[in-house]
C-alpha cells in the first residue's frame, strides 16, 4: 500500500509500505476514504519533536471496513466507520468513566500511520463507530473532523464548562480551536471569544458561532478578555496551542474559579506553582477522549446540524502529502485533507 513516511524534519515522502493486516483477533482493517494532516504532525516536521527513524504518519481516519478479526462483533465488513486517534477497549473502568484516550489498553493510532490507503485499527469494537449508512461525499470531511479535531475541540469546550449563560474564550485559531468555537456554541455558550489574527480563520470562527475576535496575545490578550467581561474574565477558556505563552494566556483569561480546558499538545510548558496557585482556576485537559463523543458527533453531522468539515481548506491526493505539510507549516492552509 502507499503511505506517508516522515524521514527527517521537513522530509515527507509517500512510499510503498507493507499492507495493513489483522494481527490480533480484535483488529479491523479499513480502506481509507479520507485522511488528513494534524497540527501535531508539524512538531516532528519542524524538528521540535524528535523522530527515532523513518516514521509512518497520520492518526485521523474514516473509511470502509475490509477485514475483521475473529473476536470483532460491533463492526462488519462493508461498514463505513469513524474512529478515534486513540484505540481503546471502551470497557475498562477508565473508558467507562469517559476517558477512553487513557484506556488501560490504549494504542495510539499514530503508531499505525493512517495517512495511507489502508490502516489496521486495534481494539476495533471499542474504537470504531459505524455511520447510519454509507455517507454522501459531502459529509466525509465532517466525519473525518470528528476523528480528532472536532472531538478534541468538543472535549476542550466540555472541560472549559461551556454551557448556557457562559462566556468561553478560545486560545488558538487552528482546526482544534475553531472546532472548540463550534462546540462551545453547540453546548449553549452565550458568548464565545476567539483569539485570532488571521482574517480567513476569523471569518470561519464567526460562522461557527464566535461573538468576539481578539487579536492581542499574551497578557494583552487576557486583559482584552477582562475588558469584554466587565473585568471578571471568561467563565471558561480553551487552550488549543500547547506553548507556555498560550497556556498562561488561557489561565489569565479565565476568571477566578473559572475553567481551562487544555488540549494543545504541550512543548516546553512550565507553570510556576505559586503563580498558578493564586489564579484559582480549574485545569482539565490532555489527550481528548474522542470515542466518548463520537456517537453524538456523528449523528449531529449526519443530521446536518453542524458542518465541522469546513476546517479543511485544502484537499490533495495522498501522493501530494509533502505539499500539504508545507502548506500547513507555512500557514497557507488551516488543515489539509488527503484522498488516498
Amino acid at each position: 500500500m502507499r503511505g506517508v513516511v516522515m524521514h527527517a524534519p521537513g522530509d515527507v515522502r509517500v512510499e510503498e509500505r507493507a499492507d495493513a493486516r489483522i494481527i490480533e483477533p480484535t483488529d479491523a482493517v479499513i480502506r481509507l476514504t479520507a485522511a488528513c494532516i494534524c497540527g501535531s504532525d508539524l512538531w516532528p516536521y519542524r524538528g521540535i519533536e524528535k523522530l527515532a527513524g523513518p516514521t509512518p504518519m497520520g492518526h485521523e481516519y474514516v473509511g470502509v471496513v475490509e477485514q475483521v478479526g475473529d473476536q470483532v462483533r460491533n463492526v462488519q465488513v462493508g461498514d463505513f466507520v469513524v474512529g478515534s486517534f486513540v484505540a481503546s477497549d471502551n470497557t475498562c473502568e477508565i473508558c467507562q468513566a469517559g476517558y477512553q484516550s487513557r484506556c488501560v489498553h490504549n494504542v495510539m493510532m499514530g503508531s499505525e500511520g493512517t495517512q495511507a490507503e489502508l490502516a489496521r485499527v486495534p481494539l476495533a469494537d471499542g474504537t470504531l463507530v459505524p455511520t447510519p449508512g454509507s455517507p454522501p461525499a459531502d459529509l466525509v470531511p465532517s466525519l473525518l473532523a470528528a476523528s480528532d479535531v472536532l472531538g478534541t475541540g468538543w472535549f476542550a469546550a466540555v472541560a472549559a464548562e461551556a454551557g448556557p449563560g457562559r462566556t468561553i474564550a478560545v486560545v488558538g485559531d487552528g482546526a482544534v480551536g475553531l472546532s472548540a468555537v463550534l462546540a462551545a456554541r453547540q453546548l449553549g455558550a452565550e458568548r464565545v471569544i476567539v483569539f485570532s489574527r488571521h482574517p480567513e480563520r476569523q471569518a470561519l470562527a464567526r460562522e461557527f458561532g464566535a461573538t468576539d475576535v481578539v487579536e492581542e496575545r499574551g497578557d494583552a490578550g487576557a486583559a482584552r478578555v477582562r475588558e469584554l467581561t466587565r473585568g471578571y474574565g471568561a467563565h471558561g477558556v480553551v487552550e488549543a496551542v500547547g506553548t507556555e505563552e498560550s497556556m498562561w494566556q488561557a489561565i489569565r483569561s479565565a476568571r477566578p474559579g473559572g475553567y481551562v480546558g487544555y488540549v494543545g499538545v504541550t512543548h516546553g510548558v512550565q507553570l510556576d506553582g505559586l503563580d498558578l496557585f493564586f489564579t484559582g482556576v480549574h485545569l482539565h485537559g490532555g489527550p481528548a477522549p474522542v470515542r466518548r463523543f463520537l456517537p453524538e458527533l456523528i449523528q449531529l453531522i449526519w443530521d446536518r446540524k453542524i458542518d465541522p468539515g469546513k476546517v479543511f481548506d485544502l484537499t490533495l491526493p495522498l501522493e501530494d502529502a509533502a505539499e500539504g505539510y508545507r502548506a500547513m507549516d507555512e500557514r497557507r492552509a488551516t488543515k489539509v485533507l488527503l484522498t488516498p
